[in-house]
C-alpha cells in the first residue's frame, strides 16, 4: 500500500531557518595610498626620536644627580694654604762619640735637661791614652830643642854684637891715630914710613869694620828667619800637644750646649767606636714647625712670609725660616718659626694646623675648588646651558687657588654654572647631556 504526502505536508515538514531574515553587510577598508602615508609617517618620527636621544659623537648623557653644579661669583679671594705642620725643636746638636772606648761611667739619663758642659759619660781608651803620653814626650822633647836652639842664636847675636863693637873701637883708635900724626908728617916730625903704616892701619880698619857690619846684618838676617819658623813650629807643636789632649779630655763626653737629652741609651761596659752618635741636645723650651707643601707653590713660598697657627683656641702668628727645594712625593718642605710667644704645652711630634698667607686679600670673580682641577689643570671647564639640560666644554684661564676657591681670570662671567665635580668617564666630551629626569 502506497502513501502520497500531499504538497501541502512537504512543506510542513522541512526545519524552519533564519537564513530569509539575514543582510549582507559590505565591509569599507583603507586605501593602499593611505596605509603608505601613515606607514613613512610613523617612520619619521622613529627617525627623528633616534637623531634627539640617541648618543652623538663627542658628546654624553650623564645624570644631573651625579654633578656638583657652582655658580660662578664675585667676592674676595683670600690667598693661602693650609699646612699641616709637625713640631720639632729649633735647634738640635748632635752627640759624637770623638773617640772610641769603652762605657766607664753614665752620668746623665736620655730626657734630662743639661746645662752647657754638664757631663754626660765617661769612657776609657787605653791605647788612645798611651798615645796621647808618647805625643806628649816627644812635643816636649822637640819644643826644647827648639829652645836650645834659640839659646844658641841667641848667643850668636850677642858675639856679632861684641865683634861690631870691637871693630868699631879699632877704626876709631886708627882714625885717631891717623888725625894725629897727619899734621907732624907734613912737617917732618914723623917719618914717611910710620905715617904710611898709620893711614893703611886705618884704612883697614875701616874696611874691617864694613864688613863685620855686613856679616852682622847678614847673620841677624838669617837668624831672624830662622827664630821665626822655629816659634812657628814651636807654636805648631803646642798646638798638636793642646789637641792630643783633648782627644785624651773627649774621653770625658760633656754637653755642647744646654738643652734637654734625647735619644741617649748607652750603658756601662758598651764599646763605641769612633764617630758613633749617641744621642742629640734639643733646644729647650723653643720650637719650630716643619710642614710639607706642594710643589705646584714651589715659586710662590719665599722666605719671611707669614703663617698663622691654631692652637688651643688661639692663634700664634710664625713665619717662613728656611725653604728645602727637593721635591720628595709631590712635596717640599719649609721651616716655620714662631714670632714671639709660642703655644704652650705642645709636644714634639705633634701635629698643628697652620695657614700660610701668599698674598694680600684681592676682589676677584670665583669658583669653588673642585675635583675637576686635576684633570683640567685650569685650562677648560664645562659650562652649564641657562635651562640646566646640557653642558658645553669651554677654555678658560684660572689664576690663583686655595681649599676653598679658585680665581677666574678669563672665561666665566657672574652667575654662570659650571661643574666643579670630577670629569672622570666624560673629560675627553665635548658636550653633556643632562637628563632631566634624575636633575635636582
Amino acid at each position: 500500500m502506497s502513501v502520497v504526502r500531499m504538497k501541502g505536508e512537504e512543506a510542513t515538514a522541512r526545519p524552519v531557518t533564519g537564513s530569509g531574515m539575514d543582510r549582507v553587510v559590505v565591509a569599507h577598508g583603507m586605501s593602499r595610498r593611505t596605509k603608505i602615508a601613515i606607514g613613512a609617517t610613523v617612520m619619521l618620527i622613529v627617525a627623528i626620536s633616534f637623531w634627539f636621544l640617541a648618543p652623538r659623537a663627542g658628546s654624553q648623557t650623564v645624570a644631573a644627580d651625579r654633578l656638583t653644579l657652582s655658580s660662578v661669583r664675585t667676592g674676595t679671594f683670600e690667598d693661602f694654604i693650609p699646612l699641616r705642620a709637625r713640631v720639632t725643636p729649633l735647634l738640635t746638636v748632635y752627640l759624637d762619640a770623638i773617640e772610641g772606648g769603652r762605657v766607664e761611667k753614665v752620668i746623665a739619663e736620655d730626657g734630662a735637661s743639661l746645662a752647657k758642659g754638664q757631663l754626660i759619660v765617661e769612657l776609657s781608651n787605653a791605647e788612645l791614652q798611651l798615645s796621647t803620653l808618647a805625643r806628649q814626650t816627644e812635643v816636649e822633647q822637640q819644643i826644647n830643642n827648639m829652645r836650645s836652639q834659640e839659646l844658641a842664636l841667641a848667643q850668636t847675636r850677642l858675639a856679632n854684637e861684641r865683634a861690631v863693637l870691637d871693630a868699631d873701637l879699632a877704626a876709631t883708635k886708627a882714625r885717631r891715630q891717623y888725625e894725629r900724626e897727619q899734621p907732624l908728617a907734613a912737617r917732618g916730625f914723623v917719618s914717611g914710613k910710620q905715617f904710611n903704616d898709620t893711614r893703611d892701619e886705618y884704612l883697614y880698619e875701616q874696611r874691617r869694620m864694613e864688613v863685620v857690619r855686613r856679616s852682622q846684618a847678614t847673620d841677624e838676617r838669617l837668624q831672624g828667619n830662622q827664630l821665626a819658623q822655629q816659634r812657628a813650629s814651636a807654636a805648631s807643636m803646642q798646638s798638636s800637644l793642646k789637641l792630643a789632649r783633648a782627644n785624651l779630655d773627649a774621653l770625658n763626653l760633656r754637653a755642647p750646649v744646654a738643652g734637654q737629652l734625647s735619644g741617649f741609651s748607652i750603658q756601662v761596659g758598651q764599646s763605641l767606636q769612633r764617630g758613633e752618635r749617641i744621642g742629640q741636645i734639643d733646644s729647650p723650651g723653643r720650637n719650630k714647625l716643619m710642614a710639607g707643601v706642594d710643589e705646584f707653590y714651589l715659586g710662590r713660598v719665599q722666605l719671611g712670609q707669614k703663617a698663622n697657627v691654631d692652637w688651643g683656641g688661639k692663634t700664634f702668628a710664625a713665619r717662613v725660616t728656611k725653604i728645602y727645594p727637593q721635591v720628595q712625593n709631590g712635596q717640599f718642605q719649609v721651616d716655620l718659626q714662631f714670632i714671639g710667644t709660642e703655644p704652650a704645652n705642645i709636644q714634639r711630634g705633634q701635629t698643628l694646623q697652620a695657614k700660610l698667607t701668599l698674598g694680600d686679600p684681592a676682589p676677584a670673580r670665583l669658583i669653588p675648588a673642585g675635583a675637576f682641577y686635576n684633570e683640567t689643570g685650569g685650562n677648560w671647564v664645562f659650562v652649564v646651558s641657562p635651562d640646566g639640560k646640557s653642558a658645553v666644554k669651554r677654555p678658560v684661564r684660572l689664576g690663583r687657588r686655595n681649599p676653598d676657591s679658585i680665581e677666574v681670570l678669563e672665561g666665566l662671567d657672574p652667575g654662570e654654572r659650571v661643574i666643579t665635580s670630577p670629569y672622570t668617564g666624560f673629560a675627553d666630551k665635548d658636550r653633556l647631556d643632562l637628563t632631566a629626569s634624575e636633575r635636582k
